[in-house]
């Protein structure tokens, strides 16, 4: 049993009322976490450290985050397995996938940040300069699938732009962020700057959202929370990014390679249980290869090794949108049945024959669970794969094709011929009702700072 603690001013905090964190894997409960209610201490705590940390140089700063880099990477092993205990993934999952970003998003912006030039705009009479400034405080709210991944993919930048920082990570899947904070120790990481709050997001989380000291939040999970973030942030004028849900397309063209598309497919609908918001879920298949494709795909994903979902309540939201498929007219070909052990285990599921426009191929259910559907033409792939609310990532698998088509899609990320395919420099984010602004590179810097401009005439 781990008691897991918040994290305010270099001290791990305890507090009386606790919530339990429970494993997919068996149900057994492995930790408890304080169930916090307000941020009143941990804010004051980022006041008073954010001045000291902000007056450092940008490479000061950034040497903190190759030793913060450098203590995740000694400890890595033992990252991936609290990851895979409190999300239920496959070790080798948690490890190459989860584990291994959150080291690599240290370096990435501390290299970033050591390569940055002066902006200037140079006028006939007069220079312009610009600056940038920390923002001060930051509320970071992360989500559950991918734990420790999306918290340092906040807390890196957050931090080379000398803010202080109130991280919220989920109550389900609080293990990472406390050995995180406990690592912050081992290097004696300035105090303050990084403070640590768990418990329910509709009463901690809503603490940060509102706190008035709190001037930007970052947050990823949910469009539905995020609208709540968005009506209580906004008329606070909060600098505001969100990172929201998806219900992605895989398009695949009729010259597809086979060999790198029926694996790569496959990954896409079911790496991390389908629990990613860049998952593919619908699957598009022109029909000239569709009979072809299609057990291809299957035989690729009865051999995966995935693990159970979150949980088993929301074992029970993507059972009942099995059921709905059924109603809908679609015929399961793959999976669809609990796997009989304890925990959230759940069959990965493949399911065709389901009108385009239903509410299973086109409502998020953030599970193992992909819709099979075919297309005739270039212009019909393209109206399915826009006639979701979400736009947030997608693939296109084509051997001549793939940009032209990937340009026309609604969304804010499109792979051709890979999927999760990461570049850190370039904007990650979504449109519509998959979120506002963008993450990644200079994106993330710029959200992190106020940009001042300085312009100087010669007398």
């Amino acid at each position: 049993m781990i008691r897991v603690e918040n994290y305010i001013g270099g001290k791990h905090v305890s507090l009386q009322e606790t919530l339990d964190d429970i494993s997919p894997l068996d149900s057994a409960i492995i930790a408890t976490i304080p169930r916090t209610r307000n941020v009143d201490d941990a804010v004051q705590c980022a006041i008073d450290s954010q001045k000291e940390w902000g007056s450092l140089s940008i490479d000061q700063r950034a040497d903190w985050l190759d030793r913060i880099a450098d203590v995740l990477q000694k400890n890595i092993e033992d990252i991936a397995k609290l990851e895979s205990m409190d999300t239920g993934k496959p070790y080798e999952v948690a490890r190459n996938v989860d584990a291994e970003r959150s080291v690599n998003n240290f370096r990435f912006f501390a290299d970033f940040g050591r390569g940055m030039t002066d902006e200037t705009f140079e006028m006939k009479d007069a220079m312009n300069y610009v600056i940038r400034k920390p923002i001060g405080v930051v509320g970071l709210i992360s989500p559950w699938n991918l734990p420790l991944y999306l918290l340092t993919w906040k807390i890196a930048p957050a931090l080379l732009m000398g803010n202080s920082i109130i991280a919220k990570p989920s109550e389900i899947t609080p293990l990472t962020a406390h050995h995180f904070s406990k690592l912050l120790d081992e290097i004696d990481f300035p105090k303050g700057v990084v403070n640590i709050v768990h418990g329910y997001g509709p009463e901690v989380g809503q603490a940060i959202v509102e706190h008035p000291d709190i001037k930007a939040i970052s947050f990823t999970g949910g469009t539905m929370t995020g609208r709540i973030v968005a009506s209580t942030a906004a008329p606070m004028f909060k600098k505001l990014s969100l990172e929201l849900g998806g219900k992605n397309s895989t398009i695949v063209l009729d010259d597809a390679d086979f060999e790198s598309a029926v694996p790569g497919v496959a990954r896409s609908g079911f790496l991390n249980s389908g629990q990613i918001c860049l998952c593919g879920s619908r699957i598009l298949i022109h029909e000239s290869i569709y009979d072809k494709f299609v057990p291809l795909l299957l035989e690729e994903v009865s051999n995966m090794d995935i693990g159970p979902v979150i949980s088993e309540e929301h074992r029970t939201k993507v059972l009942s949108y099995i059921e709905l498929a059924k109603q809908e007219g679609g015929q399961i070909l793959l999976g669809g049945k609990i796997i009989d052990k304890p925990g959230a285990w759940i069959e990965p599921t493949v399911i065709a024959g389901l009108p385009t426009n239903s509410r299973t191929s086109t409502e998020e259910i953030f599970g193992p669970v992909v819709t099979l559907h075919s297309f005739s033409s270039d212009d019909e792939a393209i109206e399915i794969a826009n006639s979701t609310e979400y736009g947030l990532a997608g693939s296109v698998w084509s051997k001549k094709r793939g940009r032209q088509i990937a340009e026309r899609i609604e969304s804010g990320m499109v792979w051709v011929n890979t999927w999760l395919h990461r570049d850190l420099r370039v904007p990650f984010g979504g449109v519509k009702n998959s979120g506002v602004g963008r993450e990644g590179g200079m994106w993330s810097l710029g959200f992190f700072s106020e940009a001042i401009n300085i312009c100087v005439m010669e007398p």
